[in-house]
């Protein structure tokens, strides 16, 4: 056995408490290298006649990489106290021992290890990673509020284009406003959307708003307070919650604050708010987001920059009573900065939903005391990479997105924010070349995944759109030039989402058949006894599905869950170069 690719880290999503009584225990081996993984447990203060009184649980082997195999166990320690190890039986049937001193032959008993063995001491709830129960069934819907609809001409800045007379380039305003948004409810409610996702709403000089100016006010080219107050109330009258979005990351450079710096220099009551390396400031002296000078980046470990942006926080939950936050840029503020943040906020409201903007691996704002989620590109990624760019074939999608799940612990991969693109990228009509059969088999396979899937504002009308700004486009209002075949899908995607929730959200993930040669995939969701099957067919002949082949037990029910026609056990199913079929079994 290959001793350097067992990989198991205690206190991390190897090993956690699920729900404050549960633990789930992971370890990696080698790929096809072990046949059997028991999991050796007990109590680390339990002996009999000075032996230690241990237990062995088979684990399950829940996922595979092009490199690794990832095993799996759930216990539930009756005094909340744990001491453990693994015994891998290789191909062979020799077992080996890995614990806390690492791996070593073992031809013992399973009672004699208990000095070598990893150690959880206490089960506490209160170090549980937990994230707010809403958002597992949530669908979200981002708008970008500037382009999605203008509901009140007056608000318009003076500047602003007809709506969607051409294409938006960095600096055009077009109109839209929160009546707007308003004035779409019935639409959003008819998708079938509970969640609305804004980029910044706070007033702010660019079309984006990410250049704060003041965050207690709501742009005027949007609206004022009196107007979201009852955007807000109205979202909630239809059982939809909202999110906004904070940029604490930096601020605006025409800001009072910024302003004060610039005209005070180090005299300015508000130098040690930023990040300044030189007097007076000029671009190149102080440190910003990327490289631009408009947005000088705040420095969150002074405690009164800690101060003003937690009484932000605060008062759009206190006087408004939203429901979610997005954070800007949030893997470039201070750790110390989001722990304070999260302890105020959940305070405040305690269902109230953190989301950070983080693109890449995100494991240490992810332990239960800063975010409950961030958008997950990374996750997403492979699927683009495959369905999209045909740049991966379907086994090395199938890898990365089992070691991005196995990455994780379960109840974050949970709520994780999956999405195919937004404001920063390119629109997914876009990268799948116009091919909208393309588009619908990534949406199709996003939404079967864990998480809360995020539709981006014109995706399900076929809005495309290249880098930003393109995929900043005016929302298409007119029905004759939506695409309505893609409308009705969207709805029949969420509808289904919402039905089969419980399965998608805790179902077990299990790959059935990756061909990478006809570029077809299948795998299937399993909870509480009920299944689904879902076939992915990227090849360009048609394929036939046998039912009979999938073994399904005879006294289950199954049916074309995308139609919901009764089905039988003896069916053929074709399915077309580019499609789909999801097969439900009860």
């Amino acid at each position: 056995m290959e001793y350097a690719a067992i990989h198991h880290q205690p206190f991390s999503s190897d090993a956690y408490s699920y729900n404050g009584r549960t633990l789930h225990i992971k370890i990696r081996t080698k790929k096809d290298d072990a046949e059997h993984v028991r999991l050796v447990w007990g109590d680390p203060y339990e002996y009999t006649g000075g032996t230690w009184k241990a237990n062995e649980l088979a684990m399950a082997k829940i996922a595979a990489t092009s490199t690794h195999d990832y095993w799996f166990a759930e216990v539930a320690p009756p005094f909340r106290r744990l001491q453990y190890g693994f015994i891998l039986t290789g191909a062979d049937d020799r077992d080996t021992f890995y614990g806390s001193n690492g791996a070593c032959p073992f031809a013992g008993k399973a009672a004699d290890i208990g000095k070598h063995c990893f150690k959880f001491p206490f089960v506490h709830e209160a170090d549980t990673f937990d994230a707010p129960d809403w958002v597992k069934s949530t669908v979200w819907y981002q708008i970008f509020p500037e382009r999605f609809a203008s509901g009140r001409e007056d608000l318009s800045p003076e500047n602003a284009l007809p709506w969607g007379s051409k294409d938006p380039e960095a600096h055009d305003f077009f109109g839209g406003d929160l009546q707007g948004i308003m004035d779409k409810l019935d639409y959003l409610e008819d998708l079938g959307v509970g969640g609305i996702y804004l980029t910044p709403i706070f007033a702010a000089p660019s079309n984006h708003k990410y250049d704060t100016l003041d965050y207690c006010s709501i742009d005027p080219h949007f609206g004022d307070e009196e107007l979201f107050r009852t955007l807000v109330s109205r979202i909630h009258e239809r059982g939809m919650k909202i999110m906004l979005d904070a940029v604490f990351n930096h601020i605006g450079s025409a800001s009072q604050e910024w302003q004060d710096v610039v005209k005070n220099g180090e005299t300015s009551r508000y130098k040690d708010w930023f990040h300044i390396h030189s007097f007076p400031v000029k671009e190149g002296s102080y440190d910003t987001f990327a490289f631009t000078p408009e947005m000088p980046k705040l420095n969150t470990a002074n405690p009164e920059v800690q101060a003003y942006l937690l009484d932000i926080a605060l008062y759009w939950i206190r006087e408004f009573d939203i429901d979610g936050w997005r954070l800007d840029v949030a893997n470039e503020v201070d750790h110390a900065f989001w722990k304070k943040f999260r302890q105020a906020v959940t305070a405040e409201k305690p269902d109230i939903f953190i989301l950070g903007e983080i693109w890449h691996q995100a494991d240490p704002w992810l332990r239960g005391d800063e975010f409950h989620s961030v958008m997950n590109y990374p996750f997403t990624e492979p699927m683009i990479d495959y369905f999209a760019d045909g740049s991966i074939s379907a086994s090395q999608m199938a890898s990365r997105i089992n070691s991005h799940l196995m990455s994780g612990m379960k109840q974050v991969n949970e709520v994780m924010f999956n999405l195919l693109d937004s404001h920063d990228t390119k629109r997914i009509l876009t990268r799948c070349g116009g091919d909208d059969k393309k588009v619908r088999s990534l949406l199709a396979f996003m939404f079967a995944q864990t998480g809360s899937p995020c539709i981006y504002y014109g995706t399900e009308v076929g809005l495309d759109g290249g880098d930003d700004p393109l995929c900043r486009k005016c929302m298409v209002w007119e029905e004759e030039k939506q695409n309505q075949e893609m409308l009705a899908f969207m709805k029949r995607l969420i509808a289904l989402r919402k039905q089969e929730n419980d399965v998608l959200t805790y179902g077990a993930l299990e790959w059935k058949l990756v061909d990478d040669q006809n570029d077809f995939v299948s795998f299937s969701r399993t909870h509480e006894g009920k299944e689904l099957i879902y076939f992915f067919h990227q090849g360009s002949e048609v394929r036939r599905v046998r039912l009979r082949d999938l073994k399904i037990a005879s006294d289950k029910r199954i049916y074309d869950a995308w139609t919901e026609e009764a089905l039988q056990h003896d069916d053929v199913v074709d399915i077309q170069p580019g499609g789909f079929f999801i097969l439900g079994a009860v």
